[in-house]
């Protein structure tokens, strides 16, 4: 099918210490993962006062309310990873509690939920890595069929997913198909942003991301809506991160806005599809300045709704969209 608009998409990676564990001890990382409950509230005010519907993929874990309550609900099936420190089950082994305010968010995905046009969708139960040694397509099943089984349990639906660490593995897709996920988010084009293990993502993959975050290296990202439901689960690919804001690369705001902005104009003119990311965790500091470069985001939106007919929409939306053309 061929869009007859241009469409803006939004995911956020919602996962709190879940995504940043093996990266990062908490005291380092404390300050991003305190301010997550002001920066989705700020998002939500934005996303509310423009008219952009967003797929929130959510952590599993996220929707217990304590560190017990996980521990009685988890998957028979678990990855063995072969580097131990990727494992949250050993973290949930080791420890007699967790703070909630970084480990878990039943209320907070309620009140995502509970705005219009968010869509909650799965970062897989336990932060899953698809592409790292010593896990297998048995235990990814297990892990999203209980994913969307907690989430159930709240009341929601889960049909959407985005791969940790955007390790998409094109041999589980079957398994999506079969558990009920229509789509998925895929990674942008191009060697520096394909999907690979941790080992994978080299300083050069890193240093040329970072590039093109403010000059037109990759290309635009945007894509046909065609080719995104051209199989099931349907692909609805990263266009571009949302980088958060940096005081010492401040001064180059303006060409990290006009990237974004550009590939905007390229989705709305040629009816296209562009799909912007990034983490709430990214907006827990800074706040105030990532809020106020998402707004001039959102603002440029309504300049392409207004002049082109662009729309927004989230990832079941989409499939709703196609699924709609191919009735």
């Amino acid at each position: 099918m061929n869009l007859d608009h241009g469409v803006f998409t939004v995911s956020l990676d919602f996962e709190l210490y879940w995504g940043v564990r093996d990266k990062f001890r908490i005291d380092q990382y404390r300050d991003n993962l305190a301010g997550v409950e002001t920066a989705v509230r700020e998002m939500l005010k934005v996303f509310a006062a423009h008219g952009i519907h967003a797929t929130w993929a959510t952590v599993g874990f996220l929707f217990f309310e304590n560190l017990g309550q996980l521990k009685r609900n988890l998957p028979a099936s678990l990855p063995k990873y072969r580097r131990k420190e990727l494992c949250p089950y050993r973290y949930l082994e080791g420890a007699d509690m967790l703070a909630p305010r970084y480990h878990f968010a039943p209320e907070l995905i309620a009140r995502i939920a509970a705005h219009d046009g968010q869509e909650i969708a799965t970062h897989t139960f336990s932060h899953y890595y698809c592409l790292e040694d010593g896990q297998s397509v048995s235990d990814f099943k297990a892990d999203i069929a209980w994913a969307k089984a907690v989430a159930q349990s709240k009341g929601i639906s889960v049909e959407s997913l985005v791969f940790p660490r955007n390790q998409w593995n094109p041999d589980y897709l079957a398994i999506l198909n079969e558990l009920g996920i229509k789509s998925y988010r895929g990674n942008e084009s191009g060697w520096i942003h394909r999907a690979t293990g941790d080992s994978g993502q080299t300083r050069l993959r890193r240093g040329l991301r970072l590039l093109d975050a403010y000059f037109n290296v990759s290309g635009h990202h945007t894509y046909a809506m065609e080719a995104a439901v051209a199989t099931r689960p349907y692909n609805f690919p990263a266009s571009r991160f949302l980088r958060p804001f940096s005081k010492k690369l401040s001064c180059l705001d303006g060409l990290r806005l006009k990237r974004i902005t550009k590939a905007m104009d390229d989705a709305a003119v040629h009816k296209r599809i562009f799909h912007l990311w990034w983490h709430p965790h990214n907006f827990g500091t800074n706040t105030a300045q990532n809020v106020a470069f998402l707004e001039r985001i959102a603002r440029h939106y309504g300049r392409l709704r207004e002049r082109h007919g662009m729309r927004s929409l989230n990832m079941g939306e989409l499939c709703m969209l196609a699924e709609s053309a191919n009735a």
